[in-house]
């Protein structure tokens, strides 16, 4: 049944994968969402929220440098790069924007200086100057806080939803979250005490050629169905192959 399955997600993460471009609903915000969407105009507020993506919700962090923005009053490089580490702090820790807020702020001012002193500023060109996802993954690392989660995660996003012209798929590993590994373990792709290293690497075996095609529908499956506790299984399109392992929760 494991071979039924990784065919099935496969197939479905190229399905989604040669979808027109789209735009994405980041946070619950529709301004934010039409703001990171637009990458021509606003690439450094994608990249920064890239950086800001971790140990928090996910749409309250890609909220974080709409509402700087707002803070603002603009959101042009412009406005972003004249902002000092303790105006960025004294924002963070008013509005309570993280959980690690100090943190946070600081990724968040060195991400803007990367953005500044390594792009002139014009943030595109981390994915414009070079095709290649693994140098584009080699680009978003250099920022401070981001490992190979938030970098592929974010290549695979330029690459699938918005069809950018990326080669080497083969660079872009899968982003193991949470629902990520719970849907790896439970539908026995890996071993039930398997953990996120594991999972990357199993998914670079099914398919070498891009591991990252996994990486959107098994996140829509553990968002949508296969949930902690109580999954909907009888409504995924997995449920005919999946031995079901709920056994470990999380």
């Amino acid at each position: 049944m494991q071979n039924k399955i990784s065919e099935t997600l496969i197939d479905k993460g190229y399905e989604l994968l040669h979808k027109e471009a789209e735009d994405i609903t980041f946070t619950t915000i529709t301004e934010a969402n039409k703001l990171l969407n637009n990458l021509k105009k606003y690439p450094h507020l994608f990249v920064l929220a890239c950086i800001m993506d971790k140990q928090i919700k996910a749409e309250r962090a890609w909220e974080i440098p709409y509402k700087l923005g707002i803070h603002l009053k603009g959101f042009e490089f412009k406005y972003f790069e004249k902002l000092s580490r303790k105006q960025i702090l004294q924002i963070f820790e008013k509005e309570k924007l993280h959980r690690f807020n100090k943190n946070m702020a600081e990724e968040f001012y060195l991400g803007i200086q990367q953005i500044k002193n390594k792009y002139s500023g014009d943030a595109s060109k981390i994915w414009t100057t070079k095709k290649d996802a693994a140098a584009i993954v080699y680009n978003f690392l250099e920022f401070k806080g981001v490992g190979p989660k938030i970098s592929t995660m974010a290549v695979n996003i330029l690459r699938r939803h918005y069809n950018l012209d990326i080669s080497n798929l083969a660079a872009i590993d899968i982003s193991p979250d949470v629902h990520v590994v719970r849907v790896f373990r439970r539908t026995g792709l890996v071993s039930e005490t398997a953990e996120r290293d594991a999972v990357i690497y199993k998914a670079k075996e099914l398919h070498h050629k891009y591991p990252g095609v996994f990486d959107s529908p098994v996140f829509n499956i553990g968002r949508e169905w296969c949930k902690p506790s109580k999954p909907l299984c009888g409504e995924c399109y997995l449920e005919k192959f999946c031995p079901k392992i709920i056994k470990h929760k999380g």
